[in-house]
């Protein structure tokens, strides 16, 4: 496994972590439709929340979050679109969080954006 994915699953596990403490019912990991795929996806009381997780060593070219583009959310959502559709889900509330991890002396500090877009 090469260096990054290696770091983006570290992140990816630092989230799953963070939201199963928080309660959170992990469904599924990089779930693939198509060309796109999404990190997390979870459950949350009722809702079914997608989630993007984005880590990064420092700030020093911005906070991890800044990376996601409305390209990138869009793809999000029609990945999400995808799931549902695929699991025939029709009528079940759910938003798109985002977890921002930034590593302080590899350490994990994590933010967690509750209906980011």
């Amino acid at each position: 496994m090469d260096d990054r994915r290696a770091k983006g699953k570290a992140g990816e596990d630092a989230a799953v972590d963070y939201l199963t403490k928080k309660g959170y019912h992990i469904l599924e990991r990089n779930f693939r439709f198509e060309r796109g795929e999404i990190d997390i996806i979870a459950v949350d009381h009722e809702d079914l929340v997608f989630v993007e997780v984005k880590a990064r060593r420092s700030t020093s070219a911005g906070d991890p979050e800044d990376a996601l583009t409305s390209a990138k959310c869009n793809q999000i959502r029609k990945v999400a679109e995808g799931y549902m559709f695929q699991r025939n889900i029709d009528e079940q509330p759910c938003r798109f969080d985002v977890i921002a991890i930034v590593y302080d002396n590899n350490v994990p500090v994590v933010r967690h954006l509750v209906d980011a877009f």
